[in-house]
């Protein structure tokens, strides 16, 4: 035994075999390295140990890969969803736009239509947008947009791109009411255009009727004649289109028959109308005019 304090000679023995061996293991690592260094011999060594711990790697690395994918996909999610909605809304945008661009086109085609009757007229025109109609059902009247200040004067007549609308009756500094032709107090002189024959188209309070009570029984007239205006009494233009026949019924042992015609302007449609001047007469001429009292 070793006295006491004296270190044991085997805890010696035991440091100096460490010191041994790790020496032996530093000179073979040394060695390894340089002989695969200049042969790679080693390189099939590690090869193999890679696929012997691919496994293990796969395994630590499985948890991060999970965590990775779960948050690509949630942010591409949320990229989706924000990407749908803003084509939702673009594409609601676009409906509304396409809805306005009909809207558009159709009043264009209205307009283009009124541009093609002014071309024709030789009177100065002032195209006037309807603002109010009359909801009583008895009375075809409206107003428009157009008064005093544009020239407008009461009797003066009105067109639309098919044919004739109406007249002015009361007139304001900007506004002014028109009757239309269809009104149960309102009468236009017309002619047959087939062959000229004369009378009056009298309105019924509907807009999609007038009336010719002064026709006789034996008045060359028939269902699909065109009723144009005659030019009398200086309102309306001479030969625009009024109405078309649509019916006519004999009444033998009376004087006159019954004939009901179809206007054909868009009375219950038309959003704009055309005021016409005729350039040779002056607007007092005719002002406090209508058909209705000179046939009274």
């Amino acid at each position: 035994m070793n006295a006491p304090g004296q270190p044991r000679g085997g805890a010696e023995r035991n440091d100096a075999s460490l010191g041994v061996r790790f020496a032996l293991l530093a000179l073979a690592c040394v060695a390894l390295m340089v002989f695969d260094h200049r042969d790679s011999h080693l390189t099939r060594v590690r090869q193999v140990l890679s696929v012997a711990v691919h496994p293990i790697r796969v395994f630590v690395d499985l948890p991060f890969e999970v965590w990775g994918s779960a948050s690509r996909s949630l942010t591409t999610r949320q990229a989706l969803l924000a990407e749908n909605e803003r084509f939702r809304r673009e594409q609601l945008n676009a409906s509304f736009r396409l809805q306005r661009l009909a809207t558009l086109e159709t009043e264009n085609a209205r307009l283009r239509g009124l541009l093609d009757s002014t071309a024709v007229l030789g009177q100065r025109v002032l195209v006037a947008e309807i603002i109010a109609v009359d909801l009583d059902p008895y009375r075809q009247r409206f107003n428009v947009n157009r008064g005093l200040a544009n020239g407008v004067f009461v009797g003066q007549a009105l067109l639309d791109a098919d044919g004739v609308v109406g007249q002015i009756v009361d007139v304001g500094p900007f506004t002014a009411e028109a009757v239309a032709i269809t009104d149960a107090d309102h009468a236009l002189p017309v002619s047959v255009n087939r062959n000229g024959l004369r009378t009056v188209a009298v309105g019924t309070g509907d807009s999609s009727r007038l009336r010719l009570p002064y026709l006789t029984n034996s008045a060359d007239i028939g269902i699909g004649d065109l009723l144009v205006s005659s030019g009398l009494g200086g309102v309306f233009p001479l030969g625009y289109p009024v109405a078309r026949v649509l019916e006519v019924r004999l009444r033998p042992g009376q004087s006159f028959a019954d004939v009901i015609a179809e206007p054909v302007s868009a009375l219950d449609r038309d959003l704009e109308v055309l005021l016409v001047w005729d350039a040779a007469k002056e607007p007092s001429a005719v002002v406090g005019a209508t058909v209705l009292s000179e046939l009274q």
